[in-house]
């Protein structure tokens, strides 16, 4: 799907440097792949606090049943 982006060209080139790219098109998939990465695991932090867990689970007994 055609796109056009009015990107600033010093922060594509510098992204282009830092990671190695050699296209404009890979310097933003990269980007959208990381951001979306991102936004994921801030949604698993707010999880934390969240989910009881049983005082009565070991997990050293479970892993000798492996």
């Amino acid at each position: 799907m055609p796109t056009n982006l009015a990107i600033d060209d010093k922060l594509i080139e510098n992204a282009k440097r830092i990671g190695k790219h050699r296209t404009k098109k890979a310097v933003v998939t990269e980007a959208l792949i990381e951001y979306i990465q991102r936004r994921e695991q801030l949604k698993i932090l707010g999880l934390f606090g969240t989910i009881e867990y049983d005082n009565d689970y070991d997990y050293k007994e479970q892993r000798k049943r492996n």
